[in-house]
């Protein structure tokens, strides 16, 4: 059994790229997700199983699948179509003309899954180029990133790394500026992103660690005024990424 996927919104874009040996199983006399059936049939290459209750809350792993459950017969997913993308730091930058501008998101040991896929979602949104997580401590892209993400993550490239403070050197070297998330710092607001820049947003509980935010050229906070004394970084993520649109429009 390969790698599955719940969720309508996300196994309608992991649709559009599956690849041979995928098969979609669907709740026998359930007609709501005919419209995936019809898509299935469309690409040429997943095959449609009708299937019991019991078996469907098995294959999805819990109860929670509204009827449909995609198998996208592969152990991995990285580096094929359908799937999440994973390209180096390094062959990113040398990828990049002379002129262009990136948004870069490194997430330094954001270990909830949740808070990842919606991450990936806004990443999708507001065109960022690469997500960076370390290897260690970190959520990885799995089943459940894929659902939060309501399929935006087939289309976010990532960079799994062993050493992110050694990595964002290396987007240095490149021309990047590196703009780290922390509530002490200087207001989001009345920053205007260079058109390279890399925002780090830090795990859930502690924030950025010191070498990696040692690495940063400047500390950005996000102006608030509520009773709550901090954002879910995965809110915090989506409006520092805006703020870099909001300098430099697609």
């Amino acid at each position: 059994m390969g790698t599955r996927i719940t969720g309508i919104h996300a196994i309608e874009e992991a649709l559009k790229n599956a690849s041979r040996g995928s098969t979609l199983y669907l709740l026998r006399g359930d007609k709501r997700n005919s419209s995936l059936e019809f898509k299935a049939m469309a690409n040429g290459k997943t095959a449609v199983k009708k299937v019991s209750e019991i078996e469907l809350n098995r294959l999805a792993g819990s109860e929670d699948h509204r009827g449909a459950v995609l198998d996208l017969g592969i152990r991995t997913m990285q580096s094929q179509g359908g799937r999440i993308r994973e390209m180096s730091v390094v062959d990113f930058c040398k990828s990049l003309k002379e002129n262009d501008g990136a948004l870069v998101l490194a997430l330094d040991e954001i270990t909830d899954p949740h808070n990842l896929g919606a991450i990936l979602r806004s990443a999708d949104l507001f065109s960022a180029a690469l997500i960076i997580v370390p290897e260690r401590r970190s959520a990885s892209a799995n089943e459940t990133v894929i659902r939060i993400s309501s399929g935006a993550a087939q289309y976010v490239t990532m960079a799994t790394v062993p050493n992110l403070a050694r990595e964002l050197d290396v987007l240095k070297q490149y021309g990047f500026w590196v703009y780290g998330a922390d509530m002490n710092g200087d207001s989001s607001y009345n920053m205007k992103f260079p058109k390279r820049t890399v925002i780090v947003m830090g795990s859930e509980g502690s924030g950025m660690r010191s070498l990696v935010r040692a690495k940063c050229d400047h500390i950005v906070s996000i102006p608030m005024s509520g009773h709550i004394d901090s954002l879910n970084v995965s809110v915090a993520a989506g409006i520092l990424m805006y703020e870099f649109r909001r300098s430099n429009p697609v």
